[in-house]
């Protein structure tokens, strides 16, 4: 990378198409660096960031273009007998083909952020005949997306890209694979309009039936109780990285893209959505909630105690995970970066007691598009709560996403829990 950089600088355009364009006939060039080190550029104003994307993707559509005709061209016998000469022998060949068989013609779309395999996806679509047409619709679509991201990445980072690059390259390739797979299905939903129409209302009349089955609330039970295991399961995950101190790489790269993203004129509306974890509004949601349980009159004690023993369990439950985890820091005080804050207090405190009012107004009211409005609504308080924390840099982005974890796991047992009871009062 450091001698492609001199020549990058004083001919920007040229040395972005004929390095991408190399590397697809695949020659050992960086070009995930490359095209960081443009959106660099780009930052600093001495390339235009559209032309940029143009030339990148003309240059990557171009090099993945040779490819397959090359192996069109040439067909596997000749791959198989010299393809070892350029790093394309029978089992590169045989590992390509794996990854087609999983994805199929899809993977010319992912294969651009998988290193080992972008290099070889023209290769193969030519081997095997692929259809030009087919080839051109993902391949291109492919390095459109590619280009795009990586670009734009490194011009968000600006004056950073240097110091995060190392540690953004694998969440690139997962931001690239989440854009790619979204225009797998919109592509899918496109050409298949027909066959979805009737996959889907299939489903959706399995899950009214269900629904009525069951009944509402049994659904709504249901639903939490599976919610539940999922994040006890992630739990676990979360206590062995934090543990092997896996998040310090995370943490950096949220940490300095939160503030590139939500710049100085969030600053406003980030005061209040971080006042929304206070302990004032925390109080104050627990007291309505205690209002309208007043109100509904259905196993008014019932739910007034778990209200209670929610909100206050959820205090010491976070206290007792603090000090056991402050102590394992302690004990492994020789790994750097370990977090005195895990899981977060406030997103913790946040999803359950913002949680439990949701699911008593959900429980109770009538009105579908209401309960979906508060659903909705309760999403999007926690989430821009862990937000607000982060623009104040108040806690590590693994603190936070565990409070939402821990807080999860807490409330949706306090809700079987609930509902176990009332089933129990109801039957006897």
């Amino acid at each position: 990378m450091e001698h492609i950089v001199p020549w990058m600088n004083h001919y920007g355009y040229i040395v972005l198409f004929l390095s991408l364009l190399l590397e697809l006939i695949a020659l050992p060039i960086p070009g995930e660096p490359l095209m960081s080190y443009v959106g660099f550029l780009v930052f600093q104003g001495k390339m235009n960031w559209g032309l940029s994307i143009l030339v990148a993707f003309s240059g990557s559509a171009l090099g993945m273009t040779l490819a397959y005709w090359i192996g069109f061209a040439l067909g596997a016998p000749f791959f198989h007998k010299y393809g070892h000469y350029i790093h394309l022998g029978p089992e590169r060949l045989e590992k390509v083909s794996q990854w087609f068989s999983r994805y199929g013609n899809k993977l010319l779309i992912i294969a651009y952020f998988i290193p080992g395999v972008r290099h070889f996806t023209g290769y193969f679509s030519g081997i095997n005949r692929l259809p030009f047409r087919k080839f051109a619709l993902y391949a291109y679509t492919g390095a459109f997306i590619w280009a795009g991201t990586v670009i734009s990445l490194g011009k968000i980072l600006g004056s950073q890209w240097k110091h995060f690059h190392p540690a953004i390259k694998k969440y690139l390739i997962i931001a690239g694979i989440v854009i790619a797979v979204a225009i797998v299905l919109y592509l899918l939903y496109k050409n298949n309009k027909a066959q979805l129409k009737a996959i889907t209302t299939t489903i959706l009349t399995r899950i009214v039936h269900t629904f009525h089955s069951l009944g509402r609330v049994r659904f709504l039970v249901t639903t939490v109780a599976a919610i539940g295991v999922i994040l006890f399961i992630v739990m676990i995950s979360l206590i062995e990285d934090f543990l092997a101190n896996e998040f310090k790489q995370f943490d950096e790269v949220v940490s300095a893209l939160v503030p590139l993203v939500f710049t100085s004129d969030w600053a406003g509306w980030m005061r209040l959505f971080a006042y929304a974890a206070s302990w004032p509004a925390l109080i104050s949601v627990a007291v309505l909630s205690l209002g309208w349980i007043i109100v509904v009159k259905k196993n008014r004690g019932l739910e007034a105690f778990f209200l209670c023993f929610t909100f206050f369990g959820a205090k010491l439950f976070e206290e007792g995970l603090q000090h056991i985890f402050h102590h394992l820091s302690l004990a492994l005080s020789h790994v750097e970066h370990l977090s005195y804050n895990f899981p977060s207090e406030h997103t913790l405190m946040v999803t359950v007691v913002y949680g439990f009012a949701a699911f008593l107004l959900i429980r109770h009211l009538e009105n579908p598009i209401v309960r979906m409005m508060i659903g909705t609504s309760f999403f999007l308080i926690e989430i821009l709560v862990g937000v607000s924390h982060l623009y104040f840099a108040l806690k590590y982005p693994s603190d936070i996403i565990a409070g939402y974890v821990f807080g999860g796991v807490w409330l949706s047992v306090n809700i079987v829990l609930l509902e176990i009871n009332r089933l129990l009062r109801t039957t006897f």
